[in-house]
């Protein structure tokens, strides 16, 4: 059984025993844009494409991490006491926001509705806070996570093409309205 609890500080990087901390997809989303004068739109659509992302978190990864966990609004899941997975949570003052900075679950526990009941509590999180909205940014690569927020009620809110360094990836922002 999991449950899932507010995430203390790490210690230690529990993902070194998490397996791959990434992602493999056959498809991705292709962003387009198209400038129009002062105006521009952009376009997101299915391309199959196979993409793989792998990630290793390091010791300084870890400590600023532990830095916005320190500030409380960061969800852990676990089996048996131990952690399988995080939602790590920063609340944005300047737009009233719960923004979700990293959300990840150990690769023997991901497709078993522990995603789902992150969610569910950083929802309760916001309202708590009085959020307007729960925010996140992710790669256009990452096809699983963004179907997985989709699912969950997230909706687009805007891309960055210029976001990441060195990469053909796109930035999508994405949220849901706290209700």
């Amino acid at each position: 059984m999991v449950e899932i609890k507010k995430l203390e500080i790490l210690l230690s990087n529990p993902t070194l025993n998490w397996g791959h901390n990434g992602y493999k997809t056959d498809k991705i989303f292709m962003v387009s844009t198209i400038e129009m004068g002062n105006s521009f739109e952009f376009s997101i659509r299915e391309k199959f494409q196979p993409y793989l992302k792998t990630w290793d978190l390091h010791d300084q990864d870890i400590l600023e991490l532990n830095e916005i966990i320190r500030k409380g609004h960061s969800f852990g899941a676990f089996h048996h006491e131990e952690l399988i997975g995080w939602a790590i949570c920063d609340i944005r003052e300047d737009n009233n926001s719960l923004s979700i900075q990293n959300m990840l679950i150990s690769e023997q526990f991901r497709r078993q509705n522990i995603g789902r009941l992150l969610i569910k509590n950083i929802n309760k999180k916001a309202r708590e806070l009085q959020c307007r909205i729960v925010e996140l940014e992710i790669q256009n690569t990452n096809y699983p996570a963004i179907k997985f927020y989709q699912n969950a009620g997230f909706r687009w809110t805007g891309i960055n093409t210029k976001l990441y360094n060195d990469s053909t990836e796109t930035a999508l922002f994405m949220s849901f309205d706290v209700v």
